[in-house]
């Protein structure tokens, strides 16, 4: 792991757009393409004007998932960042994986998306921003030959700990790009970049209120300062675009558009993220782009954020491994049928783990909801409180008509599914979890993350 110094994020720009674009080779002798996973914390898919949103919230996103594949049926599998994370490397589920809460770190070991590249000659690097995903709180700089922890200022309303705004992570992303074109012409890269707007607290950028339609004057609504937080990212994002595009690299490169997880604000007398598994913490963007590829599509099949480890090492020809969940969407953007009975798994924990809890009490004791979707119903259960709920998403998207009789009549499918992540949390690894510093500890409470 590295700090990355800053650079003026226009010179950066500037050195992308003189860099010559050759064909990456691989280890195998193959021509493969980069590979680019941005991520954006928090962001939920109908506040992006590509979906639907009245607001022009994203024009820049809107312009690379317009290019490229559109999933409208996507969720995470927790709506917690660091166990999303965790899961979508991985394609495995929270309560294999062990980073079910934020602040257990994954199991060491496991299969994953970046090594597997790696092993067929890609070059691999992450920029993170948010502290949930440091290493020492998520184990994920095991996976990756340089793990870029972005923590130069103190975004959080100038309080806590340092963290990173969207400048300071596309300037580290460029300073990335152009240091692999300069020591490691010959390989292909894969980069996730990692953003932290617009996690709570919502800052006001009132340079997008005329745009928004948001009036100057009076107090803005939570919602209204998360629009701007989106507009704000989405600029930035634009920026690492533009360079990528005039320094030929997209041309060449898969990009990959998504979220960790949505954010609830204010639905079902609900404001944040992690605890419930209703849509607007569940429902995210997700978006493949590769020219000349994969043709513009909109895809309205149910998928999880499971399937981009998979899809991307099969969009690469490479074989992945067994122990991936995910889906691999391969056949269907190339022109196949969309499978029409997928199920797709989602759990919900508590937040923090900010103490030396067993890893009993740690897990299993912190599941709180588990549901799954399928053909367009959601079902999922509160085991502790017995509460159940159903909704028809296609005719109720709002999730406003409870169709559960009662909490005691869950789905085969359910109850199914109840029993492997129970029978899971309690397979996890038993060693105790590491006990926190007072830092770390006080910012996951200032993200609303500890219990």
């Amino acid at each position: 792991m590295r700090m990355v110094a800053s650079l003026p994020a226009l010179a950066l720009v500037i050195l992308a757009l003189v860099l010559g674009s050759t064909p990456s080779g691989a280890d195998d002798g193959e021509i493969r393409p980069n590979v680019l996973l941005i991520t954006i914390d928090t962001l939920r898919a109908d506040r992006l004007s590509v979906y639907g949103y009245e607001r022009t919230t994203s024009p820049n996103i809107d312009r690379l998932i317009a290019r490229g594949a559109r999933f409208t049926q996507a969720r995470t599998v927790e709506p917690l960042t660091g166990p999303a994370m965790c899961s979508v490397f991985t394609s495995t589920y929270p309560h294999d994986t062990g980073a079910t809460r934020n602040g257990l770190r994954m199991r060491p070991g496991l299969p994953s998306l970046p090594t597997l590249l790696q092993s067929h000659g890609y070059h691999t690097g992450a920029i993170i921003s948010n502290w949930t995903l440091k290493n020492k709180l998520s184990g994920l700089a095991e996976h990756f030959e340089s793990y870029d922890e972005v923590m130069k200022r103190r975004r959080w309303l100038g309080l806590f700990n340092p963290e990173a705004n969207a400048d300071d992570v596309t300037t580290a992303a460029l300073a990335w790009l152009v240091e692999h074109r300069r020591d490691r012409p010959d390989r292909p890269f894969f980069l996730w970049v990692h953003y932290a707007e617009p996690h709570a607290p919502y800052r006001l950028h009132r340079e997008y209120l005329a745009r928004l339609g948001i009036p100057r004057r009076g107090r803005k609504a939570a919602g209204e300062r998360y629009d701007t937080e989106i507009a704000r990212v989405d600029d930035s994002i634009g920026g690492l675009l533009t360079a990528l595009r005039d320094s030929g690299l997209a041309d060449e490169s898969v990009l990959v558009f998504s979220s960790d997880h949505g954010e609830s604000l204010g639905e079902h007398d609900y404001w944040g993220h992690g605890r419930h598994l209703f849509e607007p913490t569940l429902h995210i963007p997700m978006s493949i782009t590769w020219p000349g590829r994969i043709r513009p599509q909109t895809i309205d099949a149910v998928a999880s954020n499971l399937d981009l480890a998979p899809t991307i090492a099969g969009l690469l020809g490479i074989e992945y491994p067994g122990e991936f969940r995910g889906y691999d969407w391969t056949g269907v953007l190339d022109g196949g049928a969309a499978p029409v009975d997928r199920i797709t798994h989602h759990q919900a924990h508590r937040g923090a783990v900010i103490s030396n809890h067993d890893s009993e009490l740690a897990r299993r004791g912190g599941l709180l909801e588990v549901g799954v979707v399928r053909e367009g119903f959601k079902e999922f259960i509160r085991p502790a409180e017995r509460r159940h709920w159903r909704f028809d998403l296609r005719g109720d998207p709002r999730e406003l008509t409870n169709l559960a009789l009662s909490a005691s009549d869950p789905t085969a499918s359910l109850q199914t599914w109840m029993e492997v992540v129970g029978t899971g949390l309690s397979r996890t690894d038993a060693a105790m979890p590491q006990p926190l510093d007072e830092e770390t500890i006080e910012q996951l409470r200032a993200l609303g993350y500890a219990d």
